[in-house]
């Protein structure tokens, strides 16, 4: 018995909101960075960083998928940016078929836990939380996901005595760090000018984006391959959009509905408490995330349990933080998560063994993900010195 009308307005107010014109302006940026040669001089920095120790490639690999999200926020331009860089390294290097493939369908994921992050974006415009917040809470539950990859990368290598890699000098460093000093800007520009009030997300969305062109002075992007960008990033916008514009339609049926309201009353009558409903969400998104992607499972999820959450006395911005790590392992959890066929096209190995590869860094994910969910210190310092 809704008015049909009242669909076509929510389709409309579904996208009209200022915070999501930063989702076309990251994508682009993204697809431009992706194709610009900025991952070979990231991962070429991080491997002069990183040092001569036993496991140093592994760890490159993964410090490099970071500083590449931190520049792009895609997971699945993380995977094929350096996995078509850094797999036939880590095979040239004794490191095992298994260890390797998982190591670079995984650590893409932490680009969406590191800001720029469209899945918070996505989540901030659902809940209403605010994307800025967000984004600093990414910073810290980050490099918590990440250093647990590097942990394991070095407890591997010491294990089954992979070599040691090259020494670099200073002068090295040097070199590399000037040369990637461009691309090594996008997350200062974005994160300083958020962080100083300068400009706000969507703003600084904007700025990436053009900063992105500007940084084809490495040219090895001609106007040809930047339309091609365009085209690219056009098609990947209007599905994030589109998802949007219709999940605005399912969040006013289920209010209508009193569908959050009853969930909420059910979950107060069954007495949880914060920490067991936490684990709840947990389970409930790691299961989604096996069938599919992020932004549906957030835009599916979110507008019936952030309040409950709320009633909890849960903050909205850790909550969000915590959805979206959940998202980050469900990018390569089998049997549909995305970076697993993305990973196989740009390694050439079979399915079979991409999937057995990754088990190992879906336990240590899972580690990391129970601390960034009941050590909320993790995701809520940076935000709380901000906003």
């Amino acid at each position: 018995d809704l008015p049909l009308m009242g669909v076509a307005q929510r389709l409309i107010n579904g996208v009209d909101k200022f915070s999501l014109l930063a989702v076309p302006f990251f994508i682009f940026a993204a697809n431009v960075m992706k194709n610009g040669g900025i991952a070979k001089r990231i991962m070429n920095w991080a491997k002069t960083m990183v040092g001569s120790s036993r496991g140093s490639l592994a760890v490159t690999t993964e410090v490099s998928c970071m500083f590449f999200g931190a520049v792009s926020g895609s997971s699945p331009a993380t995977v094929v940016a350096m996995g078509s860089m850094m797999y036939p390294e880590l095979i040239k290097e004794k490191y095992p078929k298994r260890f390797s493939l998982g190591l670079i369908t995984a650590a893409g994921s932490v680009a969406i836990l590191i800001p720029p992050s469209i899945n918070m974006i996505v989540y901030g415009t659902v809940t209403g939380a605010s994307v800025g917040a967000l984004f600093m809470g990414g910073i810290g539950a980050g490099l918590i996901y990440g250093l647990a990859y590097i942990v394991y990368c070095l407890w591997y290598a010491k294990k089954y005595n992979i070599p040691k890699g090259k020494k670099s000098t200073g002068r090295e460093k040097w070199a590399a760090t000037k040369d990637a000093a461009w691309a090594l800007g996008v997350p200062v520009i974005i994160m300083g000018g958020i962080y100083s009030g300068v400009c706000t997300p969507t703003e600084a969305s904007g700025v990436s984006a053009l900063y992105a062109i500007i940084m084809l002075v490495y040219r090895e992007m001609d106007l040809k391959q930047l339309w091609k960008t365009c085209i690219d990033s056009v098609k990947a916008c209007a599905q994030v959009m589109v998802m949007l514009a219709t999940a605005s339609i399912f969040s006013w049926v289920l209010t209508v509905g009193q569908v959050p309201q009853t969930v909420a009353t059910l979950i107060a009558e069954a007495n949880f408490s914060p920490f067991m409903f936490l684990m709840m969400v947990n389970v409930l998104f790691l299961i989604a995330g096996m069938f599919i992607d992020g932004s549906s499972a957030t835009i599916i999820l979110a507008p019936l349990l952030y309040p409950v959450a709320e009633s909890l006395g849960i903050d909205l911005v850790h909550f969000g933080v915590m959805m979206v790590a959940n998202i980050a392992i469900g990018m390569f959890s089998p049997p549909f998560g995305l970076n697993l066929f993305v990973a196989q096209p740009v390694t050439g190995a079979k399915m079979k063994d991409i999937i057995a590869g990754v088990f190992p860094y879906l336990a240590i994910s899972l580690i990391a993900l129970i601390v960034i969910t009941y050590v909320p210190q993790i995701t809520l310092f940076i935000p709380r010195l901000v906003y």
